[in-house]
């Protein structure tokens, strides 16, 4: 417990978590302090690790019960010794994808938000990385609603909007869904704009991802203007912090406070990130 260290990052969010090897695995206390610090500081980052499918799942499971990564978008390429286990990758092995969302930008999103009850948090590490590009940003939701102008910040509040299923943050077309041309027709929960923090009471922006989203009860042109001015202030550069990934890396993040976008990088490039989510436990209100 003596060589945990919490850094806090130089940006608006995030700290780096020091001390640890997740191959030795973590104690209860120290499981708590990191607790503690991703409360605090919503994304956390551990440096240099060198491990494998069981201490990741291990590592995973200090904060809480792991969800099932669904089917990807073209079919099941899930790791099938650990099923817990979702891969990110643009590697293709005898001309089949091994993993999902390719080597395309990915959007500003949270994940399976198009769920009642999406992930609350997601960890992710990295085994291989591009020379160039693939670097991932994350955007601090609670910041974002407390600096939103009253006019603005009165117009979210009590709306829904539609978080679509059909598509995952790449923009693919998921396997068995139909191409959307209304968006008032995207199949997904219809989630507040605004969350409230059960624990805390604090508010937070909760908005899914910007394309085939639709706010219920406006007119189309209405809907898309107040969606178009919330999501230019809520990725804001003041609220954003921009990670480069180093082999041995490990990002953490609070799903339903956080939104999270990734850069493009070379196709001819290798990209391969092992990912665990945490099970949400609370409707989004």
């Amino acid at each position: 417990m003596a060589t945990i260290e919490v850094v806090p990052m130089d940006a608006p969010l995030g700290a780096e978590i020091r001390g640890i090897d997740l191959r030795a695995g973590i104690s209860t206390a120290e499981a708590e302090v990191i607790k503690d610090a991703w409360e605090r500081y919503l994304v956390l980052l551990v440096r240099d690790q060198s491990i494998e499918d069981p201490h990741l799942i291990a590592y995973s499971r200090h904060f809480g019960d792991l969800d099932m990564p669904n089917a990807a978008y073209a079919g099941n390429v899930l790791n099938h010794e650990y099923p817990e286990i979702n891969v990110i990758s643009n590697i293709k092995e005898g001309g089949q994808s091994i993993g999902k969302l390719g080597d395309g930008e990915a959007v500003w999103h949270a994940d399976m938000t198009y769920n009642d009850t999406p992930p609350k948090a997601a960890i992710l590490y990295a085994m291989e990385i591009p020379e160039s590009g693939g670097n991932t940003c994350f955007a601090d939701m609670y910041s974002a609603y407390d600096g939103l102008p009253d006019d603005l910040r009165k117009r979210v509040e009590g709306q829904r909007a539609i978080h679509d299923a059909a598509h995952n943050s790449a923009g693919q077309r998921r396997k068995g869904y139909e191409a959307i041309t209304d968006p008032r027709k995207t199949p997904g929960a219809r989630q507040p704009m605004v969350r409230t923090n059960s624990r805390t009471g604090r508010k937070a922006l909760f908005l899914g991802r910007r394309p085939n989203s639709y706010v219920l009860g406006l007119d189309l042109a209405e809907s898309n203007e107040l969606l178009d001015a919330v999501w230019v202030a809520a990725t804001k550069q003041e609220f954003v912090m921009c990670h480069e990934w180093r082999v041995g890396d490990i990002i953490m993040w609070d799903n339903l406070s956080v939104m999270h976008r990734r850069d493009s990088f070379p196709s001819e490039s290798r990209r391969m990130m092992h990912r665990t989510q945490i099970i949400g436990t609370e409707a989004i209100v």
